[in-house]
């Protein structure tokens, strides 16, 4: 066994099993605390929250509280390993949501027979808590999982898979396009990968100003075309009407290459047919389409990505999930909206242009830290991250409609 899977395994096993626990927030030491908490004095917030039912946010912890749910189909780069095997993932996630952003969250992993099945589940306990993250859900189902639970629920319900890694992606592109002199309307984009955060980081692109027809979609047969017969609805909105077959045949001249696939895929021969001034997201986790190594030694004018945090502009959807969900729940929104996620793209690529605090340099074992081509998306340690997306997905879910109440007063200032 290797050290460092000793290591995660100790971890996880010692000296509690799990990452996560309840922990009380009122007195329970005397009789007068245990009727207050429970009978007879609980029958008040009952009956003030069936007189009416918003008076569950002041009585009750469901506005700070998140489910986090998978059904385990698509467990990180591992696949479809069940519901259990993905328990490890979704504690993972709730430690994270209250880590970066102080929210509770508990991980519900659902065994289920049909996809109909696993929305009806969801449906049905969403109202227990302020949002629901879904997770690790393999494509294309959870696509039609996330948009029948946004129908059904009157609480935000975020595909991080999805939504999370367009947010991040889309921040980091924006820095880098604007760092290498050109402009996303313009940029031809080959994106290698068709599952969910692929199609997902594309729509998100689309809204910010990327043009549907300068992308080139790939998926494991390659391009995606309108000659083929094999495609999904979610793909088919890709099918380019192109003769181009192959990753050689659209990466010649292109502006971008966004990689959600697998290692090794970006040949260095490749990379020598992008356009001057090249900007490749490599996002493959732990081992990327391209090498960084190889990628600079090919190119010496291009910025690179990757999901990886031992290289610089680390695609990492912490930066936005615990932020955008502390946003939204603290403006009791009903549902995460596209005005919100380009809220959010917003703040992230505008707090890469700011100077670095040294107490985030310092956690990130670095001397400086500037806004350029190793330095176009934050770190995930920087705590203004928390400040500036939250706010700004609260203030775009009031303008938009999405919230049920107002900005609380001073909310997020730093």
């Amino acid at each position: 066994m290797s050290d460092f899977r000793k290591q995660a395994l100790d971890y996880h096993a010692l000296p509690t099993p799990g990452k996560i626990s309840i922990e009380l927030t009122k007195p329970a030491e005397t009789s007068k605390d245990l009727a207050l908490a429970y009978s007879p004095g609980v029958a008040e917030p009952v009956r003030a929250i069936a007189e009416n039912p918003q008076e569950v946010y002041r009585y009750t912890a469901k506005g700070n509280m998140v489910a986090v749910i998978s059904n385990g189909t698509a467990i990180l780069g591992l696949g479809n390993l069940g519901p259990m095997a993905s328990k490890p993932v979704m504690e993972g996630k709730a430690l994270l949501f209250k880590r970066f952003a102080g929210l509770d969250s508990i991980d519900i992993e659902v065994t289920h027979r049909t996809t109909q099945d696993f929305i009806n589940t969801v449906a049905n306990i969403a109202d227990s808590f302020g949002g629901v993250n879904l997770e690790d859900i393999k494509a294309p189902e959870c696509f039609e999982i996330e948009e029948a639970l946004i129908e059904r629920c009157d609480v935000p319900i975020f595909h991080d898979d999805q939504h999370g890694t367009a947010i991040v992606t889309a921040a980091g592109l924006l820095n880098a396009l604007e760092i290498q002199g050109k402009e996303l309307r313009k940029a031809q984009i080959v994106c290698l990968g068709a599952g969910a955060a692929a199609i997902a980081c594309m729509e998100l692109l689309i809204k910010c100003g990327a043009q549907r027809e300068h992308i080139y979609m790939l998926d494991s047969k390659g391009v995606i075309h309108t000659r083929r017969e094999d495609l999904n609805q979610y793909k088919a909105l890709f099918a380019n009407n192109t003769d181009k077959r192959s990753l050689e045949d659209v990466i010649s001249e292109a502006d971008v290459f966004v990689g959600v696939s697998g290692p090794n895929l970006l040949s260095p021969e490749a990379l020598k047919l992008m356009a001057d001034k090249p900007i490749i997201f490599a996002c493959s986790n732990p081992d990327p389409e391209i090498k960084p190594e190889l990628a600079h030694k090919v190119r010496d004018d291009l910025i690179m990505a990757t999901g990886r945090s031992d290289y610089p502009n680390q695609v990492n959807n912490v930066l936005c999930f615990p932020f955008i969900f502390r946003g939204a729940l603290d403006v009791r929104a009903r549902a995460i909206n596209d005005e919100m996620k380009i809220a959010a793209v917003e703040a992230i690529r505008q707090l890469a242009k700011e100077p670095v605090p040294d107490s985030v340099l310092k956690a990130a074992g670095v001397e400086k830290l500037e806004f350029g081509v190793d330095y176009i998306i934050p770190k995930p340690i920087d705590p203004r991250l928390k400040t500036r997306v939250s706010r700004a997905v609260a203030e775009a879910a009031v303008a938009s409609g999405a919230s049920r109440i107002d900005l609380p007063k001073n909310y997020m200032v730093e």
